[in-house]
């Protein structure tokens, strides 16, 4: 069985990487961020496309042609960044809430109508469930036939699937053949799930503001002297408060001075190196952004660039770029938080094919009413 897919939003190429591990052949990527072409086609044997979602919700034809004319299973994925709360081209709708925030969702449908793959895929961030709006999405999928896996199965919690973050996340399948599901979490109890010490305690030490000359990724952001000296009194899983009983009252931020922030815990934290990292966000390198503290307390930083990739299950020698000062840190910190974790698209690309075997089998095959 020969199984093919079209990665929309494809970014870096985190879904790509993971499904071709799992032995999908995806033809192409696509996106409107420049910054993804170079980390798609160097790291995937796919080919990535510039283009904005809209032309082709007008006119499907192309994502027809990338497909081969005789392809035994066709995969439609769709796994935008902070989706549907984004559209393609990442820009803000200012007063046009239904453009901007569920507009991408209207295109999408438009497209699934028309090319009619046999399985769709997307992945969300857990809290859209909630939402009417993308509620009548899914239910918009399941009225043009398909099956969808059962709403327990699309809730993910990552580190239950051996990726060392904490991440939760929803994941819809779809398939025209029958019901298809996830395959069950390997790591259930809370002493197998991996640590942030497991993913990255290998890695040379390095500063804030250094690059590890014999790996260009591995590059932390310089820090302040305000925030030195924070980091210096924080321990790991620690948070701000330690300076409040320690009479430390220059260090706390301005929203830990009011009632309305004194909540907030993680921001200028260090990571627990025995538990799953927190989640890995856009800006994982900013050290006042989340508990993003190295956890090492003679490394006074937050994570580098490579940690974080590794921290989302990309391979230590992925490459998100040819020049870094053409991309800059922002970038490639939001090519690598935006990514789907490789590890769970693998979980993503075996649950296709455990789909297909069940379906292709007599006692597993499911007979369609009209």
């Amino acid at each position: 069985m020969e199984a093919y897919a079209v990665d929309m939003f494809s970014g870096a190429g985190g879904l790509t990487y993971g499904l071709e591990q799992a032995g999908i052949d995806v033809v192409r990527g696509l996106d409107i961020d420049q910054h993804s072409a170079y980390p798609y086609n160097t790291n995937t044997d796919s080919t990535f496309r510039l283009t904005d979602v809209e032309p082709l919700a007008q006119n499907p034809e192309p994502i027809h042609r990338m497909y081969p004319w005789d392809a035994d299973l066709t995969i439609l994925a769709a796994c935008a960044p902070c989706q549907p709360y984004s559209t393609m081209n990442h820009a803000e709708q200012d007063g046009a809430s239904d453009h901007g925030k569920w507009g991408l969702l209207t295109k999408f449908k438009r497209i699934v109508e028309d090319v009619e793959p046999d399985v769709v895929v997307t992945e969300n961030v857990l809290q859209v469930r909630n939402d009417d709006t993308y509620q009548a999405f899914e239910e918009s999928i399941e009225e043009m036939g398909y099956f969808l896996n059962d709403p327990k199965n699309r809730k993910v919690y990552a580190p239950e699937y051996g990726i060392p973050q904490k991440r939760k996340r929803w994941v819809l399948l779809a398939s025209r053949e029958g019901p298809i599901r996830l395959p069950d979490p390997p790591y259930t109890d809370e002493s197998e799930y991996p640590t942030v010490k497991e993913a990255i305690d290998h890695l040379p030490p390095v500063e804030a503001g250094e690059t590890h000359p014999e790996n260009d990724l591995h590059r932390a952001r310089s820090l302040s002297d305000l925030n030195l000296e924070r980091i210096r009194n924080m321990v790991p899983g620690g948070d701000w408060t330690r300076w409040e009983e320690k009479g430390l009252d220059h260090l706390l931020a301005d929203c830990h001075t009011r009632d309305s922030g004194r909540s907030y815990k993680a921001p200028y934290s260090r990571m627990r190196p025995d538990e799953p990292a927190p989640t890995i966000t856009t800006q994982f390198y900013n050290y006042g952004s989340g508990r993003f503290g190295h956890y090492d307390t003679d490394q006074d930083r937050a994570l580098s660039l490579l940690e974080g990739a590794l921290l989302q299950t990309f391979p230590p020698d992925y490459e998100f770029y040819d020049d870094f000062d053409d991309v800059g840190v922002k970038n490639v910190g939001r090519l690598i938080g935006n990514a789907v974790p490789p590890r769970l698209a693998e979980y993503i690309g075996k649950a296709i094919f455990d789909h297909v075997d069940a379906e292709s089998s007599p006692v597993g095959a499911t007979v369609k009413n009209d």
